[in-house]
């Protein structure tokens, strides 16, 4: 049995507060799941929005910066297990590597999406300049499943001939018939079923992880839960969730 820790889209992006990377990546180093899965949307890629062009929002925004501060959010969120692993090397102990795996989202499909609009851009922009493999990670192209330990994740998982993503964690089970995780909205939800066996599968909405509130949602939509994911005893799908809100993580890693 292995222990999973998931952590759901965190959208960074230029002016947010980022330190909740840091106590999630003490976090990680603590608890040393075995595989840590970020389910895309790390980045939040504002320069590349389709929506927001002509809005008065979208005025100054630059591809640099996007990549920059993503670039130091990946370092902050690592930095934990990199520190650990330096201590565990001059005490002569055992280092923690754990299986990284990233599903790329839709907004990190943003660049790929504007380079098939402007093909002179091939070559200028790309997802390595991202730098996720680089720091670790192995990743997973966009919308497509990886399968661990019996659980299927994605950024999303679609349904119906528009390709669009379902709405709940109960229809997640329905078409998948497999646990499976995803992220992409802001709200959690869980369903569970279970196999003809009487083996439990769970469909888990994962929800999101980061302190910033989305001018789009207004003040009600932005109350929704915040937070990672450690999944317990993974075995063939099966698997024990619990939350991990970042208010408890502010209070056990602020100072």
């Amino acid at each position: 049995m292995t222990v999973h820790a998931i952590i759901p889209d965190c959208q960074v992006k230029d002016g947010v507060d980022l330190s909740y990377l840091t106590w999630v990546g003490k976090y990680l180093a603590e608890k040393k799941p075995d595989v840590i899965v970020q389910i895309g949307d790390f980045a939040d890629m504002p320069s590349l929005s389709s929506y927001d062009v002509g809005r008065k929002c979208f005025e100054g925004r630059r591809y640099k910066t996007d990549i920059d501060v993503t670039n130091k959010a990946m370092e902050m969120l690592l930095a934990p297990i990199k520190e650990h692993n330096e201590r565990a090397k001059r005490n002569k102990e055992k280092q923690y590597r754990p299986r990284m795996v990233l599903t790329l989202g839709n907004h990190e499909e943003r660049i790929s999406r504007a380079i098939e609009g402007d093909p002179k851009l091939d070559g200028t922009i790309g997802l390595s300049d991202l730098n996720y493999e680089h720091c670790g990670w192995e990743v997973i192209p966009y919308l497509e499943p990886i399968v661990i330990d019996g659980v299927v994740y994605a950024h999303y998982f679609t349904s119906g001939v528009m390709g669009r993503a379902v709405t709940s964690a109960a229809a997640l089970l329905s078409k998948k018939h497999m646990s499976a995780v995803m992220g992409h909205v802001q709200n959690r939800q869980i369903a569970y079923a279970n196999r003809a066996d009487g083996s439990q599968i769970t469909g888990l909405f994962s929800g999101c992880c980061y302190l910033h509130d989305e001018d789009y949602l207004g003040s009600q939509g932005n109350k929704y839960w915040r937070g990672i994911w450690m999944l317990h005893e993974v075995n063939n799908g099966s698997f024990d969730e619990m939350p991990v809100s970042l208010n408890y993580l502010r209070k056990k890693y602020e100072h």
